[in-house]
């Protein structure tokens, strides 16, 4: 297939193409973009005939900052008939064979969604004629590819395929995480998804347990504390601002009335660092590395508040400076990943992690 369909937040889609050129242009995969200001998707068109399978195979959806999701489709089926959606759909993807799943969507956008209610009566109709040709299973299979029919308007639609090793678990890229009524504010879902988006189920129940101890920089009122906290962990609480009183109720938590930039932890038995300051990205990016050359944490987990324009720049130039920095004090082993999470807005998430390689 010929098109690459990646979904990002709206007001990204400039950041999402100019990445996914960029990628390409390393693969010498050669095309172009097609992309309009806030439609919540971005289409990178292959000159190659299988130019976005190829592209699938090679790129990460994990290593991609701005995209939620993405999967190789054929042209945008347009004028679809209102008497009989279904059979030019699965026209469509008679090159698909035996996939485990179908995914009817839209792009997160208002327009889009109106359309949800049209995709979810489709669903099952369109599930049976996919089957009835071959291209979709009788029961749905973990490890087999992933149909997407994403309408883009009504009548119109991109219909793919991605990799089940290489595709987001969520509808539509986005996880469905539900806001604790306790939480001091609801900045504690970033935390929440970055934890479940950068760690397994099984490597939280490990990395990320009670017991820990943690700091949290630029703490106030609580939100990441909070998660924190929830995992059961100790949390050295940074700044200068008050902290929620239920929250510290909990006996878990330590505040010190300080300057972010300018604590230090007295114990070096930190594991988790974590840090949502509303700062400029590079002094955020500088204070982390800091800490890492320091070794005051195994792993972190913060936030980079974005500029207007040239976002994706921007993210770049502090994740290559990051590693520079990083290896020219000595730290050799470590691995950084970076996304824009759909309970960011302005900002992306990156995580740290020190020495990967030794055993936990």
């Amino acid at each position: 297939m010929q098109n690459l369909v990646l979904y990002c937040r709206a007001g990204y889609e400039k950041d999402c193409a100019a990445e996914i050129q960029w990628r390409a242009e390393e693969l010498y995969i050669g095309g172009f973009v097609k992309a309009k200001p806030n439609d919540a998707y971005v289409v990178f068109q292959t000159f190659e005939a299988d130019g976005a399978d190829k592209l699938m195979e090679q790129i990460k959806l994990n290593d991609l900052v701005f995209a939620r999701q993405m999967f190789a489709a054929g042209e945008l089926l347009k004028d679809l008939p209102e008497s009989d959606r279904v059979t030019p759909i699965v026209e469509s993807l008679a090159d698909v064979e035996k996939a485990g799943e179908l995914r009817v969507e839209t792009p997160d956008t208002n327009e889009a969604k109106e359309l949800s209610t049209f995709c979810r009566k489709l669903t099952v109709p369109l599930r049976q004629g996919l089957k009835k040709s071959g291209s979709l299973l009788n029961k749905e299979h973990p490890k087999r590819p992933i149909i997407h029919v994403c309408f883009v308007a009504p009548g119109q639609a991109y219909c793919g395929y991605s990799l089940s090793y290489n595709t987001s678990p969520h509808f539509m890229g986005i996880p469905r995480l539900k806001f604790p009524s306790d939480a001091p504010s609801r900045s504690t879902l970033k935390l929440d998804e970055a934890f479940s988006h950068f760690l397994t189920k099984e490597e939280q129940e490990i990395r990320a347990k009670s017991g820990m101890n943690a700091v949290d920089l630029g703490a106030c009122p609580g939100g990441w504390t909070y998660q924190l906290v929830r995992r059961g962990m100790f949390v050295s609480a940074v700044d200068n601002g008050p902290m929620n009183e239920k929250l510290m109720e909990t006996g878990q938590i330590k505040h010190y009335r300080e300057d972010g930039f300018k604590f230090e932890p007295p114990r070096k038995n930190v594991y988790w660092l974590v840090c949502d300051m509303v700062e400029k990205p590079s002094r955020v990016a500088e204070l982390i590395e800091d800490w890492a050359v320091r070794g005051w944490f195994k792993e972190a987990i913060f936030n980079l508040k974005l500029p207007m324009k040239s976002r994706f720049k921007e993210v770049r130039q502090i994740l290559a400076k990051m590693d520079e920095m990083l290896r020219e004090y000595g730290v050799e082993d470590f691995k950084v990943q970076c996304k824009h999470l759909y309970h960011d807005r302005d900002e992306v998430t990156v995580h740290l992690w020190l020495n990967p390689s030794k055993e936990f």
